[in-house]
């Protein structure tokens, strides 16, 4: 399934210099990487948690990209299609606390109104996050044996990413919407997590999708890993995470962003049918992205390593294409 380096034993991602550390690239079933990272500009450190509800949808960003930390909190009303976004940019990511390791340690960032506060223990997680009229408060608990991808792209030694894809998390708790309460139950929700730390080229296209349910997840990307030897691709089944290390063709209409997407490579056959559009743009002149994250049902399979197609039909998450200039 790759050709990529498993690591196996607790790394740090940089050299003394700051450079990266050539032992550090490969993939991980868990969080081995430290990641001291050294130096101000082209440093980009994110915590990203995406949660899927029968209800709703939501996502929580705590960022630091060096001259501006970058926090958000968007909620999607599944069932009258109402959004609510609530977006901070905070000059200098002043107040902004993300530990260098994932998994471990506390997740602070406020700004405009918003405030995130992520504890990481062993036992699991924890996500508070307000902002104007909406509150959440969410438990994702660990569970004993189960894979997440790490892994480190490189595109030399003075830029590459580390991230952590934990995809399908279980997770439960509320959200207070209007001074509605919304319980999350057990049942029928997951919760994903995307842990970025590295040091990023000033212009950049990626494209992400990830999908779960109870048994099965998937997490797939494209454009920023190509030509790099390393994929952030893999497929979870009953826990257990099958590397994937071909890159992948990304199809999809930028004039309509709610038509299918298709992903295909070697070990990969995927369709992708939104039920919702979210763009989110940022312009401060030097810094800028747009995003367009769709939301809808996976169809289709990927190879596991033993060589079965694992289905993935009516898996829901989501699909995305993000261009930075950062």
């Amino acid at each position: 399934m790759t050709h990529e380096i498993q690591i196996t034993e607790p790394v740090d991602l940089c050299l003394p210099d700051g450079r990266l550390n050539p032992a550090a690239v490969g993939w991980s079933r868990k969080p081995l990487h430290r990641a001291n990272l050294r130096g101000w500009g082209r440093t980009k450190r994110w915590e990203y948690w995406g949660v899927v509800t029968p209800a709703h949808i939501l996502g929580v960003v705590a960022s630091n990209l060096d001259y501006a930390g970058v926090h958000s909190l968007y909620l999607l009303d599944r069932v009258s299609g109402k959004e609510i976004a609530v977006d901070a940019t905070v000059p200098l990511a002043r107040g902004a606390v993300l530990p260098d390791r994932s998994g471990t340690g506390k997740v602070v960032a406020s700004g405009g109104g918003l405030t995130i506060d992520i504890d990481q223990t062993f036992d699991g997680t924890t996500v508070r996050a307000s902002a104007r009229n909406v509150e959440v408060d969410l438990t994702m608990p660990a569970v004993e044996g189960r894979d997440s991808l790490g892994v480190v792209v490189a595109w030399s030694r003075k830029r590459f990413q580390y991230t952590v894809k934990d995809v399908g998390r279980p997770v439960h708790g509320r959200l207070v919407v209007d001074g509605v309460e919304h319980v999350i139950p057990a049942q029928g929700a997951y919760a994903t997590l995307d842990h970025g730390r590295g040091k990023w080229p000033y212009s950049i296209t990626w494209n992400w999708a990830a999908g779960a349910d109870a048994n099965r997840a998937v997490t797939l990307g494209g454009k920023w890993t190509d030509g790099t030897g390393t994929t952030e691709n893999a497929v979870f089944e009953d826990g257990r995470l099958h590397k994937i290390g071909a890159d992948l063709r990304w199809e999809y209409d930028r004039a309509n962003w709610l038509k299918p997407w298709r992903i295909t490579g070697s070990g990969v056959d995927v369709t992708f049918e939104p039920f919702h559009e979210r763009v989110a743009r940022t312009n401060l002149g030097v810094l800028a992205s747009e995003t367009h994250q769709c939301f809808g049902r996976f169809s289709g399979w990927a190879r596991t390593a033993d060589g079965h197609k694992l289905d993935l039909d009516g898996l829901t998450g989501w699909a995305e294409e993000a261009r930075n200039r950062w």
